[in-house]
């Protein structure tokens, strides 16, 4: 089926796609060479594997770039339901994007001190290692200022799938929750962060929440119903 015959299963592959994308980049990448506490460590293995350390990087930028035609594309499905929700939806995740981009220049800085061009000879081994993970976990902290917006998002989006009658009820209700994990484990990484890890542990099954809707749009779809002028009209007021 086409997505102009079914723009939910559209948006949900995409929505997939880039969701692997992530994991790939924020995920897999970072669990194969950081060794948490070890800079040497970890600085070797990413001088071993600096080609599998650039795809993540690549990874990481391709799949934020790609997320604003995931936003437009459940605009697009659900701006029936209510135009100004949409558009904060869409906004909210746009907003994110610069910071993400931004945020990859803390790996880049990374790889230049694993690489030690010239212009490091100043600095010994040991000290260039240190200061690459010290960019390394900037990096990490660079995430938990996204974190904000991955979890504000959902908001808008949970009331629109909430309100849509073509989506499921209960996967409006589990994206808010979503949004809430995310916004509280963005805030514990801020203001304790030693708590970090234990709230992103009993946040997992809010966080299936936005698997949940993209395979529910990936396998199933959704097509919302014609509107005529009048329902169009109303939806955009709301």
């Amino acid at each position: 089926m086409s997505s102009t015959k079914n723009p939910g299963r559209f948006a949900g592959l995409l929505y997939v796609l880039m969701s692997i994308l992530g994991f790939f980049a924020m995920a897999y990448v970072p669990s194969k060479l950081i060794v948490h506490g070890n800079a040497t460590a970890t600085a070797n293995n990413i001088s071993a594997s600096e080609t599998l350390f650039r795809l993540g990087i690549a990874g990481e930028l391709i799949g934020q770039a790609g997320f604003i035609f995931v936003a437009l594309a459940l605009y697009d499905l659900l701006k029936g339901v209510s135009r100004r929700h949409g558009s904060l939806m869409v906004t909210l995740i746009v907003v994110s994007i610069p910071i993400a981009f931004l945020n990859e220049l803390n790996s880049i800085a990374a790889l230049v001190l694993v690489r030690g061009a010239d212009f490091l000879s100043v600095f010994e081994k040991p000290q260039r290692d240190a200061l690459a993970m010290l960019f390394l976990n900037l990096h990490g902290h660079g995430f938990g200022v996204c974190e904000i917006f991955w979890g504000l998002w959902l908001f808008p989006l949970g009331l629109l799938v909430y309100r849509s009658r073509f989506l499921p009820r209960f996967l409006g209700v589990w994206l808010v929750f979503a949004g809430v994990a995310w916004v509280i484990l963005s805030l514990t990484g801020l203001l304790v962060p030693q708590y970090q890890g234990n709230v992103f542990t009993y946040a997992q099954p809010a966080f299936f929440g936005e698997i949940a809707l993209m395979l529910w749009l990936a396998i199933k779809g959704a097509r919302p119903p014609a509107l005529d002028a009048t329902a169009l009209s109303s939806a955009a007021a709301r």
